[in-house]
């Protein structure tokens, strides 16, 4: 067992953190104020949006978003089967049905092929959540006009995509954030850029904004931010929808602020890092590496995901607990959903109809892939996974 402890995930926080936060503090407010409005001119600025609106967390940006493009209950959304449970519980908030597609084996995308054979088998849904999984955006468009959002636009599905994983992420230069109806972004933790809890939806549509900045505070009809620290009388106010409480505290957002400073920086290690790791392992036969279809700048890195094929040695699980014992953290992306025992049992879904997510999910396991990660950490996770899988 080594003494070398490398977590899966770790925070860096070198910026501007301390200061903003300190400011917050010290203006006598902790909650919703000038600070979340700025992080949401900046972040809209970033991704090149027209509006944007932090919330709580990405799950939060997600129920919004559905609610904003008007899902009702009954109505169907096209999922993919390997993606986190925020994606399809969201369907469910709304009395909706997530209706499971296959991903692309190697990126775990839904591509315009499996979209269309998707919309032939069912013809009646309308919505579209798409996963830009790991940091991969998915094939949005293309140079023949057979991208996502063309086919979606031309059978009038409305696009909701969820890119908690994918800032800064880009296809030929246009950022993620600015091609569905909506997208929303994550900050958890562990995330690109984080603040603790967090998230942003962003989208070009006034309406669908407005939307959004009603649902997400209770339905007030109003910014209500200020009633209680204005220096003129401010407490009148309205409810017209029954919204929800997803509303992102200053305290976050302050710490959003200092991360978007750095966002760029970090995706740069990242891309080095998973750059290293590319390299060093393309001659292990017991692997199956993560293929990317964009340029490497453009992918966001959030995660390096191997697959053990049937080469390997060992299973997946014996890989993570060996792993761990060398002082390595590990994780795992994702238990499909056709394989959680809500989804398996409402809906009556069998791995036999997602070859290729359970292909992955089979021999899937995520190596760390953060800012802070010395070169020596990541010479010994490469040497330690040759090592295991040898």
């Amino acid at each position: 067992m080594s003494n070398l402890k490398i977590p899966f995930a770790k925070v860096s926080c070198k910026g501007n953190e301390l200061k903003y936060i300190t400011e917050v503090i010290e203006s006598g407010w902790l909650t919703t104020a000038s600070k979340a409005r700025r992080f949401e001119e900046l972040f809209a600025e970033r991704v090149g949006a027209r509006y944007a609106c932090a919330v709580n967390s990405c799950t939060a940006a997600l129920h919004l978003g559905l609610d904003a493009l008007g899902v009702k209950a009954g109505d169907k959304v096209f999922v993919p089967a390997m993606t986190f449970t925020a994606s399809a519980e969201v369907v469910r908030y709304m009395n909706a049905h997530p209706v499971l597609l296959d991903v692309e084996y190697g990126t775990s995308l839904i591509t315009p092929a499996i979209l269309e054979e998707g919309i032939k088998q069912y013809p009646d849904v309308k919505y579209l959540v798409i996963v830009h999984f790991g940091g991969h955006p998915a094939e949005m468009v293309n140079s023949n006009g057979s991208g996502i959002l063309d086919i979606c636009r031309k059978r009038g599905i409305k696009i909701l995509e969820d890119a908690a994983h994918a800032f800064p992420a880009s296809i030929n230069g246009r950022m993620v954030g600015s091609f569905g109806d909506i997208t929303c972004f994550s900050f958890y933790a562990n995330k690109t850029i984080t603040t603790g809890e967090g998230g942003m939806l962003t989208t070009e549509d006034e309406e669908l904004y407005r939307r959004v900045k009603i649902m997400r505070l209770h339905g007030i009809d109003r910014d209500v931010w200020d009633r209680f620290t204005s220096d003129k009388p401010s407490w009148e106010y309205d409810v017209v929808a029954p919204g929800f409480k997803y509303n992102m505290p200053d305290l976050n957002a302050a710490i959003g602020l200092a991360q978007l400073e750095q966002g760029d920086a970090f995706r740069e290690e990242r891309m080095k890092i998973a750059e290293f790791y590319l390299t060093e392992l393309a001659d292990c036969k017991a692997l199956d590496l993560p293929l990317t279809h964009v340029k490497k700048k453009e992918h966001a890195w959030h995660l390096f995901p191997l697959v053990l094929n049937s080469n390997a040695p060992i299973s997946r699980n014996k890989f993570i607990e060996l792993m761990s014992e060398a002082g390595i953290g590990t994780s795992v992306h994702y238990k499909p959903l056709f394989r959680l025992k809500y989804y398996r049992e409402t809906y009556k879904l069998s791995e036999q109809d997602f070859p290729n997510a359970e292909r992955t999910w089979q021999g899937t396991v995520s190596l760390p892939i953060y800012p802070g990660l010395t070169k020596d950490e990541q010479a010994y996770i490469v040497d330690t996974v040759k090592k295991l899988l040898s």
